[in-house]
This record gives C-alpha cells, structure tokens and sequence, in this order.
C-alpha cells in the first residue's frame, strides 16, 4: 500500500489544496480546517447549504492565506495574526472561540457568495489557545482534538473503494466521480475495495507515524456537488449508490472513508509515495 493523494482544507468546505507533503499534527495535515465560514450568529455554513462554494479556491503562502474566485479580486488573509476580535463559532454541537477575520473578509464574502437566508458571513479562524475535543465513544485510549473539522483529525479513502463505486455508478448509466468529491485527506492504493473498513490503523512502513481508523464516515449532500462547477449534478447521488451497496451493513445510511486520529508521529513529514502498512 501507498499514499498516491494529500489534501488539506484550510478554510472548511472551500476548495483543497493537493500537496506532496505535509506536517502530522494531533488536529490533522497542517494548516487543515483552521479557518470557517460562519453566519451573523457564529453558526457554521458549508456547500450543504451553499454549494457555490466550492468555486473558491485557496492557496497558502510563506505569509498569506489567500482566496480567488472567478467574479473578484483575490481576498489576503495575513497568518501572523492573532488580534482580530472574538467570537462564539458553531460547528454542529460545538461551540469554540474563533478570531473574525474582518469587514474586508465580510465584504468580499459577500461579492461572491451573497448572504446565507439574510444573514451576513464572516470568515474565521481557530483560535490558537482553543481546544476542541473529538467525541470519546469510539476513541480507544488515545486523545484527539480537532480545529473546524466536523469530528475527526483526518479522513483516509482508498482508490479501490472510488473505483468500485464508479463501476457501480456506471452500470447505473452514471458518470464515474473523481476522488474529490469525498474530500479526503489522505487516498491509499493498492488495497482490496473497502478494505479500510476493517482497519485498526494505518501508518508508514518505517514506523515513523500511524493513525487510528475510528469511525465510518458517513456522507451528507456534499458528495452531490460537482467540486468544478459549484453545483449539484445529480441530485441525491452518489449518496443513494452508496446506501444500495451496503458498505457499512449494520450501519444506515451511505458511507465511504475512514476518519482517523493521530497515534504517533506528531511532527512528522508525510508525503505522496510513502509505502504503508495496516
């Protein structure tokens, strides 16, 4: 087995970052889902509600996290920050502190995506002081703790799974999906299909780091959007294929991936081609 895909996701539900490498850190890649878009109130808003979302794409400099979008001019969040004001920021049940990236962030938000059912958006950060726990129900032993992910540091899909998604989607007379619309974290071949959903853990074949698989990942209507285009392309798929296959038999509803805690190798560098063992 072996890493063929890394992706981070800075800002959460906004478009990924492929990368070659990256840094292991308890919350997950470095860099991931430390910033959200919220409403007036602090709640959470991703492409469930906001599809077009996905056409802003994100890059991260030396200094600068930036994001570009096809109708404005590139929006320079700077990263050696940490006095803008604070505010209560909503993930699901969490509540946690988070730093308001300001009225500039506000007013380009709203060029381009306008506003959520009459409510402004805001673009926030994770405060750096902040601590989000990750639900201990199917912890085993270990501590883990996230910044705006929905729950867990890390989520691991694998090409055999997609593949044979697609060939069930294709006899369906359905288009085969790419990667991203499951956004993953970390993709592994050279595994049977869904031979995730029977791992304890998964770490590099030098011992350097291993993550512990958790939990199955259950998908929502984000898996409906069309990464490129910013809308649904065909509604309820591939959601339904998903459920129709049964790949969590005791568990309802569609499921693809694994989420994943960090065991060991805090710190360490993970990169595409690294040879694995389960």
């Amino acid at each position: 087995m072996h890493i063929t895909q890394l992706n981070v996701y800075p800002v959460k539900s906004l478009r990924g970052i492929p990368l070659q490498q990256a840094a292991l850190g308890v919350r997950g890649l470095a860099f991931d889902r430390q910033w959200m878009i919220v409403d007036d109130v602090g709640r959470f808003v991703t492409q469930r509600q906001m599809p077009a979302m996905a056409l802003i794409s994100v890059t991260l400099g030396a200094d600068v996290l930036t994001l570009e979008h096809p109708d404005a001019e590139p929006l320079r969040i700077e990263l050696a920050r940490d006095d803008q004001p604070r505010l209560t920021a909503y993930v699901w049940e969490s509540a946690c502190q988070a730093l308001d990236e300001g009225a500039e962030a506000k007013t380009w938000l709203a060029g381009v995506l306008g506003d959520w059912r009459g409510s402004g958006l805001r673009l926030v950060r994770f405060a750096p002081e902040e601590r989000r726990a990750v639900e201990p129900y199917h912890l085993k032993g270990e501590e883990a703790h996230i910044a705006f992910a929905d729950g867990y540091p890390f989520l691991i899909a694998t090409q055999a799974s997609l593949a044979a998604l697609n060939r069930t989607l294709q006899a369906k007379g359905l288009e085969a999906l790419p990667m991203n619309r499951f956004r993953p974290n970390i993709v592994v071949a050279g595994t049977d299909a869904f031979a995730e959903d029977g791992w304890d853990s998964l770490g590099s074949a030098d011992g350097r780091y291993r993550m512990g698989l958790r939990k199955p990942c259950q998908r929502c209507k984000i898996t409906t959007v069309d990464q490129a285009s910013g809308t649904i392309a065909v509604p309820g798929e591939p959601l339904q294929t998903l459920i129709e296959m049964k790949t969590q038999p005791r568990r309802p509803g569609a499921y693809f991936g694994q989420n994943a805690t960090l065991l060991e190798g805090a710190g360490q560098t993970i990169a595409v081609g690294d040879a694995l063992g389960a």
